[in-house]
C-alpha cells in the first residue's frame, strides 16, 4: 500500500506549491500595478462580513493604496476591498467581474487558482501606475 500525502503549509488550506504560485500572483500584482495587493483566508468575525473585510483592510499599511482579497470557505463569503486610490482604477464592476471567476473556481473545488485567477484580473484592470 502506497501513502501519497501533499504536504500542506502548517496544515493551512494550501500546499507549498500553491502558496508559492499564490505568492508569485501576488508579486507580479504588486509590481504591475504599484498597489498593495493581499489575501486573507480564515473566518469573519463580524455580521456582515464586509464590515471584517473593511476592518481587515484598515491595517493594511498604505491602505489608500491598496487591494484585499477575503474570503471564509466555511462561510462561503467573498469580499474585495479596496482603498480610495485603489478605487479609482479597479472599478466595483471590476471587482465584480474577478468575485464571479473566483466563485466559480470554487465551486469546483480550487480555493489557490480561484485566488490566482482574481488577482491576475484585479491586477489587469488596474493597469499599470
Amino acid at each position: 500500500m502506497v501513502a501519497h500525502h501533499e504536504p500542506s503549509a502548517a496544515d493551512g488550506p494550501f500546499t507549498t506549491r500553491q502558496l508559492l504560485r499564490l505568492d508569485h500572483a501576488l508579486r507580479i500584482a504588486n509590481t504591475e500595478t504599484g498597489l498593495t495587493f493581499s489575501v486573507f483566508i480564515g473566518e469573519f468575525e463580524t455580521t456582515p462580513a464586509r464590515e471584517h473585510a473593511e476592518q481587515l483592510h484598515r491595517q493594511i499599511d498604505g491602505a489608500a493604496r491598496a487591494v484585499l482579497i477575503a474570503i471564509s470557505p466555511n462561510q462561503r463569503k467573498l469580499e474585495i476591498v479596496t482603498g480610495a486610490e485603489a478605487r479609482k482604477r479597479i472599478s466595483d464592476r471590476d471587482a465584480k467581474l474577478a468575485g464571479l471567476s473566483m466563485a466559480a473556481a470554487f465551486a469546483g473545488g480550487d480555493l489557490a487558482g480561484g485566488v490566482v485567477a482574481g488577482l491576475d484580473q484585479l491586477a489587469s484592470h488596474a493597469g499599470r501606475p
